[in-house]
């Protein structure tokens, strides 16, 4: 193997993390349920779905990187030198609702994996919460990133059960290029949460502001570009081997996704009277996931925007704001989900709803940015992501008008 090889690993390897890590935590509780939903109620007829948001966000994720090495600022900064403190405060209020709504779904996710076994919500959601917040607040940043990428491994499971299973590859491989849309209010409801599920308003500001945080410039743009791609594909790998799982097991058995129970069955093939461990330890680790991550990419945008300091490099002292927003981003969650009677899996879907259709004022702002010469000089975008930006804009808000018009006036079911 070449010399010069062995120098280029260690270079990608230095700076792995942001792409990565931002790509597998799409792949969180709501990730899974919103799957796991789409195969057992609608089989492989949204597969297309999946594939054109992984383009999209491997060009949304490109951008966020791209803007973080030129600017060196994360995206609620370079938001308020471009567009004032009025726009800026209206992209963080979206945002803020979008996170605190996938957070939400993170708790909903740890409650669910402990309620296969009987255990009470009320006893695990406030012990969860107090992990993230001690691991986040005494923790290093290199040893929640550590953390990050441990809990990210499990995903393989779903794609060991994909094979296990036997799913017709040849209908799932036609499923993925053939564009299918039924004119209801669940399938259009479940097709933008598989959207809000990929391409998140959280992410645009996480993988930002993470390239900030852990000191890279431009001369690191090919590796990260390159990790951006690799994290694409691994959300699209897991989310297809989710929906192919659930509709080969659930689907052609006839079973709905109510509870995390029912989402279980679909690990039997591979795991046996085990699959409900099994998908309970998937969802934990999933959730915590998440649940590490959207408090930190709440505070970094927040903190970006308002120009307070912001990182695990700092201290209560000099990051109180920071720190502040990220125990105000666990605790409003997980008391939400200790709500009696509230049903843990909508949450989960909901989310990814309200994710999807708030997507569109970030992305447009993001756009606004990525073009503009004076902020990004040689960088800005090409033709090709700007279409491809601009279709997953037009795209949502169209699903969008169309749901709502459908709920309001009642012409679907």
């Amino acid at each position: 193997m070449p010399r010069k090889f062995w120098p280029k690993i260690v270079f990608f390897l230095s700076v792995m993390g942001p792409g990565i890590i931002a790509a597998s935590a799409d792949n969180d509780a709501g990730g899974i349920s919103t799957f796991s939903i789409v195969g057992a109620h609608f089989g492989f007829k949204m597969l297309w779905v999946l594939l054109l948001s992984t383009i999209s966000l491997a060009i949304t994720q490109e951008m966020g990187v791209r803007i973080g090495l030129v600017t060196k600022q994360g995206l609620g900064g370079v938001m308020r030198e471009s567009f004032g403190v009025k726009w800026t405060a209206f992209a963080m209020l979206t945002m803020l609702v979008a996170n605190l709504c996938t957070i939400t779904s993170e708790f909903a996710g740890i409650a669910s994996s402990f309620e296969i076994f009987d255990i009470s919500k009320y006893i695990v959601v406030p012990i969860a919460a107090l992990i993230v917040w001690l691991v986040l607040y005494k923790g290093s940043f290199k040893a929640a990133q550590k953390i990050f990428l441990i809990l990210s491994a499990f995903y393989i499971v779903y794609i060991i059960n994909g094979f296990v299973v036997k799913p017709d590859f040849g209908e799932a491989l036609k499923g993925l290029v053939t564009p299918t849309v039924e004119w209801t209010v669940p399938f259009l409801m479940t097709m933008i949460a598989v959207i809000g599920t990929t391409i998140t308003p959280w992410g645009q500001f996480f993988i930002q502001s993470y390239v900030v945080d852990k000191g890279l410039n431009i001369k690191h743009y090919k590796a990260e570009k390159i990790e951006v791609l690799a994290g694409a594909f691994i959300v699209a790998t897991i989310g297809f081997f989710i929906v192919v799982g659930t509709a080969t097991t659930l689907l052609e058995s006839g079973i709905n996704i109510t509870n995390a129970k029912d989402a279980a069955m679909a690990l039997q093939p591979i795991a046996g009277n085990f699959s409900q461990a099994l998908f309970a330890f998937g969802l934990f680790c999933a959730s915590m996931l998440g649940a590490f991550i959207l408090p930190v990419a709440t505070s970094y945008a927040l903190c970006g925007a308002f120009g307070w300091e912001y990182g695990f490099n700092t201290t209560w002292k000099n990051g109180k704001e920071f720190y502040t927003i990220i125990l105000g981003s666990i605790t409003i969650p997980a008391i939400l989900v200790l709500i009696p009677k509230i049903n843990l899996i909508k949450v989960m879907l909901l989310a990814q709803d309200v994710n999807g259709m708030l997507l569109p004022v970030i992305l447009i702002f993001v756009m606004k940015i990525i073009n503009n010469k004076k902020i990004m000089g040689e960088y800005t975008n090409k033709p090709i992501g700007n279409t491809i930006a601009w279709l997953t804009i037009i795209s949502i808000i169209t699903a969008t008008i169309i749901l709502v018009g459908a709920s309001v006036f009642g012409i679907y079911n």
